[in-house]
């Protein structure tokens, strides 16, 4: 066995350029090898488009590879986060390539002819949750270690106290959105199914052929009525300005990479919609699709000779309507520019964390209309808000933990992000069908966005198992977040209540918002507990309480234990890495935390030993785990400001006490004596490794490239400490 490590994108990638040679020189003492895997966007698309490029440029479709990989009983992966992308990103990323000599085809947005048509559908494999899907083999266990915990409690983050008279608010539609729509039905048998549309006019369309569904799989549909959602949009827009609150929007068009750029561009469409009346020939001239944001907009219409009339409108609009939240002030970017920048699952609980305000166009923080059109987990975010009016602000240095144990093996509950979402063409009727049987239809209309989502009894059971075993192991309340009123999870219900009666087993099941009012009197208690559930609301939740508790949500262990018997480490989230690659870029200064990489090896390590029976993977571990609690004793995270300790020297700590402990323990002679001599050579130059560390920073850096790095050019800047390279060399 080997461990397996991913390159990905943006400054979880550049911390791995720094801490990769570290993992690669520890490991090697125990004969571990380490073998790499660039799962980039960059490399994504390259490895998808193989037929365009230079032999020389073709890349292994690490992707496949590791699809295989984690199917297999001696899966070891470590993943760090990766972009999710959105066409905007997707295209800059195309762009990037094509300037450093890949001959790529563009990205068709509308294709004119078959072959436009093949490589969109190309592009579209590599866009929003492309990677997690194919690797996720498992469910997921996701939780705080007791050093992180006690860290937090004892260095609890700044505290932004929630005013009683906040007016901030989840705003959520109250019928025609996916919630109210669902339909579900439990398979008694095997079978093959097409997902049909027989539109009004007698014109009917498979849209998905031959779809295998096995006994006892939960299949469940639904659709977006994207009249009532505009509707909705108008209605808040024009709340949000008499009640004098920002108006923002909170989306996953990244995960959710149909549906979900669609409802955003109805949101950029509706509250300018005096703009885009106006301004329609010329709109499609320039080829403007609002499910791209203001900015695309912005930039075309610099093409346009109305530039200076649509500009005057936009900003008429600007100065009338509601304030829109806005993702970066100085800059001008609202809330409504590019639909990646306001992820619903980091965005709403840093609203959460910052005394439930966003920013305004000045940079003052004001409360906040936060949309989230589809009403399926809206309610957890509204439970928030409803707990800080009565229990008032959250005190970090007292909470308990949530933890999750989240339904994902086999692509359960995937909603939107791959090939079973449509828009309705005209108005008609979705149809799910097997052997002339309907098992599922929705009447439509035009436009409306529909899905289809099935998950295996398998992957179901072993969650159920999963969240039993965990709530065993810790005692803790344990809490299966399901809703009677939505038509899958009550299916879902009975399944749990039935496997809970097997088992001889009492946990709660409640709907997500009475689970997150309980979750969060059991932590204000200090006390710990356990949310059981699905793939989405896992997605969210594992983001919402972290940041509440710690912060940050890059600070969790998350284990994902393969229905085959291998396992993925997972690192934490990355959703402020484009940022912290700007300030790399500008002040060769990276705030990256990679304390969810050091957990994750950890683990990593711990499987291993256990897998294989070698007794020198224990060793490290154990050790490991004890220099993870000095690095955050000590408090090595990562600073935010220019010319102290970054992510560069975090590593080179931990590296330090690594060594340190691996010298003390007295398991293992061989690694005893080794590393005696090498925690004293790293120990006595110390302060010349941090010299050589933060004397490079303070000035403008070169990467190579936004999605695709010049390595020569990254390891040069990501390792600049000349003693501790030569160090590592020593050991490996």
């Amino acid at each position: 066995m080997q461990i397996t490590y991913t390159l990905t994108d943006e400054s979880p990638a550049l911390a791995t350029y720094s801490f990769l040679p570290i993992i690669k020189a520890f490991l090697a003492r125990a004969h571990i090898g380490v073998k790499i895997s660039d799962i980039s966007l960059s490399a994504r698309i390259l490895a998808n488009f193989s037929e365009y490029l230079k032999p020389e440029q073709r890349c292994e479709d690490a992707l496949e590879f590791l699809g295989e990989l984690v199917k297999k009983p001696d899966a070891n992966l470590i993943k760090t986060p990766n972009i999710s992308a959105s066409i905007p990103q997707l295209k800059a990323a195309i762009k990037e390539l094509q300037d450093k000599g890949y001959m790529l085809p563009n990205y068709p947005d509308e294709p004119k002819n078959d072959e436009e048509l093949q490589i969109k559908t190309k592009y579209q494999k590599v866009l929003g949750s492309a990677v997690n899907p194919v690797l996720r083999q498992g469910n997921s266990d996701r939780r705080c270690t007791k050093a992180v915990k006690d860290y937090a409690r004892n260095n609890p983050y700044k505290i932004i106290e929630f005013h009683p008279e906040s007016k901030t608010r989840i705003s959520y539609m109250k019928e025609g959105d996916f919630f109210s729509n669902e339909k579900a039905i439990l398979l008694d048998k095997d079978c093959l199914v097409n997902v049909e549309f027989l539109a009004n006019s007698g014109k009917s369309e498979i849209l998905k052929e031959g779809l295998k569904l096995e006994k006892n799989e939960i299949l469940d549909a639904s659709f977006m009525d994207v009249e009532k959602l505009q509707e909705f949009y108008a209605k808040e827009i024009q709340a949000s300005k008499e009640d004098d609150v920002l108006f923002s929007l909170h989306l996953k068009a990244t995960m959710m990479k149909v549906s979900d750029p669609i409802l955003f561009g109805y949101a950029v469409k509706v509250f300018f919609k005096e703009l885009f009346e106006e301004f329609k020939d010329e709109f499609q001239a320039l080829n403007i699709n609002p499910n791209n944001g203001l900015s695309e907009l912005l930039t075309k219409i610099e093409a346009s000779d109305k530039k200076e009339e649509i500009l005057k409108k936009y900003n008429a609009i600007l100065a009338k309507s509601a304030d829109i939240a806005m993702v970066n002030s100085d800059k001008g970017i609202t809330n409504l520019h590019v639909p990646s920048d306001v992820i619903v699952d980091a965005s709403i609980p840093a609203m959460l964390k910052n005394g439930a305000k966003l920013w305004d166009k000045e940079g003052k923080a004001k409360d906040t209309n936060a949309l989230i059109p589809d009403q399926t987990y809206a309610s957890i975010y509204e439970a928030v808000i409803e707990d800080l009016h009565k229990n008032g602000t959250l005190n970090p240095a007292k909470l308990g933990s949530v933890s999750n144990v989240g339904l994902m093996a086999k692509k359960a509950q995937e909603y939107g992000s791959h090939d079973k979402t449509f828009v309705a063409k005209e108005d008609g009727v979705f149809k799910i069908v097997c052997e002339d049987k309907v098992l599922l239809e929705h009447r439509v209309k035009k436009g409306d966005i529909y899905r289809v989502n099935e998950t295996k009894i398998d992957a179901v059971l072993n969650w159920i198992d999963l969240g039993i075993q965990r709530a065993d192991i810790t005692g803790s309340e344990a809490i299966f977040w399901l809703d009677s009123k939505r038509a899958s999870n009550k299916i879902m219900i009975a399944l749990v209540q039935n496997r809970l009666k097997e088992k001889g087993k009492d946990i709660a099941i409640l709907s997500p918002k009475q689970a997150c009012l309980r979750s969060l009197e059991l932590i204000r208690a200090g006390k710990d507990t356990i949310s059981i559930t699905g793939n989405v609301l896992r997605d969210y939740l594992t983001d919402l309480f972290p940041i509440l508790e710690l912060g940050t949500s890059a600070k969790m262990l998350s284990i994902v234990p393969m229905l085959n018997g291998g396992a993925m480490f997972e690192t934490g989230a990355g959703g402020s890495a484009p940022k912290q690659v700007e300030q790399l870029v500008e002040e060769n200064h990276l705030r990256w935390d990679s304390l969810g990489e050091f957990l994750a090896l950890q683990a990593s390590l711990e499987f291993y030993a256990h897998k294989c029976k070698n007794f020198k993977a224990k060793v490290l571990a154990q050790c490991l785990d004890e220099a993870i609690g000095e690095w955050l004793e000590n408090n090595k995270t990562p600073t935010r400001k220019v010319k102290e300790d970054d992510n560069r020297t975090s590593h080179f700590y931990l590296a330090l006490y690594f060594a340190n402990h691996l010298a003390r323990q007295a398991n293992d002679m061989e690694l005893q004596s080794f590393f005696k001599d090498i925690a004293l050579e790293l120990s006595s130059n110390e302060e010349k490794i941090r010299t050589e560390f933060n004397d490079t920073q303070g000035v403008k850096v070169d990467l190579g490239g936004y999605y695709k790095f010049d390595e020569q050019k990254v390891n040069k800047i990501m390792r600049p400490s000349a003693t501790f390279n030569a160090i590592l060399e020593k050991i490996g």
